[in-house]
């Protein structure tokens, strides 16, 4: 897949629902950070030390044992996109937010399936990321590893024998991983036990951010968990003790929609379902009241109460129905009025197809 094919295609294989417990966990993330020895760091490199980094990304790539290893993989200069595809980028969880900040001096390489990605000088020279369905962390980083070891084949890392891989930010210091998992929970937002089970969670040293990550919300009931400590622990602990976390997440969320059903079948029934009467009716629709609708909607439909439409619709329309998404579909600017208006009506019209379907 081509990056234009990408950034005009609303669905991605993290999307698939096709993973284990895809229920509850919408996605595992692995991310590395990596940096280039003998080249000051992104924030501190001239725009001539910057094309180095790209230069040096693009040569890797193209190398014929790379490619043996790899597969193909594209190389995009973020000036190359419009400001509408590169946040479609952000909006496809394939980049960060902070890879849009002096984009000029930014790039991004993407395989054709979307499961593996390196973003280039965002806070470091080298962000590698593997995106996978459901909870699927340990294969995530076997790819990762990959295609870490592929890379620097022909690239030198900044590494130190007693600290390990050197970073921008001292946090990310020694390993340089983040593993992540995306959660949907509304069950233990419904029955009011969510801020306990979070803070329990930070206790454990994981930290809990929104959809889009850090600084971000946790809109549509979706939560991202993920690993704090990358110094003085093997990556394969980091990832067996996130996966034993998420595994207790999982039994709570589980626990959580099951009282529900048993306490509260009705109020939840007439819960999902006016979600899905709106969803399916409504001609005007704010981006903050479909998450939340989603949400419902995709509960109700991984409970049994809606049985015709298939849940991992629920995620794409999260992502077909962003702002930027919407702006390129309509191939037009559009005020906060038409956006409403233009959701509601996409909504409307993927329902029903899944339904004939």
């Amino acid at each position: 897949m081509s990056i234009r094919e990408t950034v005009n295609n609303p669905h991605s294989h993290w999307m698939d629902g096709t993973g284990p417990e895809s229920d509850i966990v919408i996605s595992s993330r692995v991310r590395v950070a990596r940096n280039l020895a003998h080249l000051p760091f992104p924030h501190l490199l001239t725009r001539e030390k910057a094309e180095d980094v790209i230069h040096a990304v693009q040569t890797a790539i193209e190398n014929r044992v790379f490619r043996e290893k790899m597969g193909r993989m594209e190389l995009t200069r973020m000036n190359e996109l419009t400001p509408v595809e590169r946040q479609i980028l952000v909006e496809k969880h394939l980049i960060s937010p902070d890879l849009l900040e002096n984009f000029e001096r930014k790039a991004v390489v993407l395989r054709d399936d979307e499961v593996l990605s390196v973003m280039v000088n965002e806070e470091d020279h080298l962000r590698l990321q593997c995106l996978l369905p459901g909870l699927q962390l340990n294969r995530a980083w076997e790819l990762i590893s990959r295609l870490d070891d592929a890379l620097e084949a022909t690239l030198d890392y900044a590494f130190d024998e007693k600290l390990g891989y050197l970073t921008a930010c001292p946090t990310n210091v020694g390993t340089g991983l983040r593993a992540s998992v995306m959660l949907h929970l509304p069950g233990l937002v419904m029955v009011n036990q969510i801020k306990g089970v979070l803070d329990t969670i930070t206790k454990l040293g994981l930290t809990v951010r929104g959809l889009y990550g850090e600084g971000t919300e946790a809109k549509g009931n979706l939560f991202q968990v993920s690993n704090q400590v990358t110094l003085g622990q093997a990556e394969e602990d980091i990832i067996a003790n996130l996966i034993s976390v998420t595994r207790q997440l999982l039994e709570q969320e589980r626990a959580a929609r099951q009282a529900l059903f048993r306490e509260r079948r009705e109020q939840l029934e007439d819960r999902v379902g006016r979600a899905y009467g709106l969803l399916k009716h409504a001609r005007v629709m704010t981006s903050e009241e479909a998450m939340s609708l989603f949400s419902d909607l995709r509960l109700g439909i991984n409970m049994g109460i809606i049985k015709n439409i298939p849940a991992p619709l629920t995620i794409e329309l999260m992502v077909l129905t962003r702002p930027a998404f919407l702006v390129k579909v309509t191939g037009k600017d559009l005020s906060p009025v038409e956006r409403d208006i233009y959701r509601a009506q996409l909504i409307r019209k993927k329902l029903s197809a899944a339904q004939q379907s």
